[in-house]
C-alpha cells in the first residue's frame, strides 16, 4: 500500500485509512482510503500476484470541482484507470466523491 499512500501525500489533503479516529476527523476536505476486496493470483504453492481493490474517498462539505480535478490529475499520472462515483451524505452534510480502482501490493 507504499504506492497508494505516496499518491495521497501528493494530494496534500489529510488521510487516513478507513476513517479517521472519533473527535480526531479533520475539517473538510479529506480523504479517507480502503481496499475493500483483494484477488489472489496463485500456483505451485505461492501467490504470485496480489490485486487490491482501492477506493479514496473525498469528503467535502460543498461540490469542489478543483479538488476532484487535483485527484483525478494525480490518478492519472501515476496511469491509474478509476472509476468516479459520488454522493451527497445528508446525515453529515458532506459530499462523497469515491475514485475506484484496482492495484498490485508493492
Amino acid at each position: 500500500m507504499d504506492k497508494i499512500v505516496r499518491i495521497l501525500d501528493e494530494i496534500e489533503l489529510p488521510f487516513a485509512y478507513d476513517h479517521f479516529a472519533e473527535g480526531e476527523s479533520p475539517k473538510p476536505p479529506f480523504i479517507c482510503y480502503l481496499t475493500p476486496k483483494s484477488e489472489y493470483f496463485a500456483a505451485d504453492g505461492g501467490v504470485y500476484h496480489r490485486i487490491y481493490d482501492v477506493h479514496i474517498e473525498v469528503y467535502t462539505d460543498k461540490k469542489d470541482t478543483e479538488i476532484e480535478a487535483k485527484v483525478e490529475e494525480i490518478l492519472d499520472k501515476h496511469k491509474i484507470f478509476y472509476n468516479k462515483s459520488e454522493v451527497w451524505i445528508p446525515t453529515e452534510k458532506l459530499y462523497e466523491t469515491i475514485y475506484s480502482f484496482e492495484s498490485e501490493v508493492d
